[in-house]
């Protein structure tokens, strides 16, 4: 069974270049119900415009709590 949260991001592109150079590789953000997640940094790239990442995000693990995916909903 996969767990399923939905997460608010606003990371600025200026921020996302922490990523992209290595020294960042794991994002914290809060869920919409409070709790913490956290995940890989790279699975940004598919949702990444010119300005950063902005909007509602919802992101899929499996029964392991390994990341399977990241969607845009808003």
């Amino acid at each position: 069974m996969h767990q399923r949260v939905q997460v608010i991001l606003k990371i600025p592109a200026y921020q996302l270049q922490l990523y992209y150079e290595g020294a960042v590789d794991t994002v914290a953000a809060k869920t919409t119900d409070g709790r913490i997640v956290h995940f890989p940094a790279n699975v940004l790239r598919s949702v990444v415009q010119s300005h950063g990442v902005y909007g509602t995000f919802e992101l899929v693990f499996d029964e392991n709590n390994k990341f399977v995916s990241i969607s845009r909903i808003r």
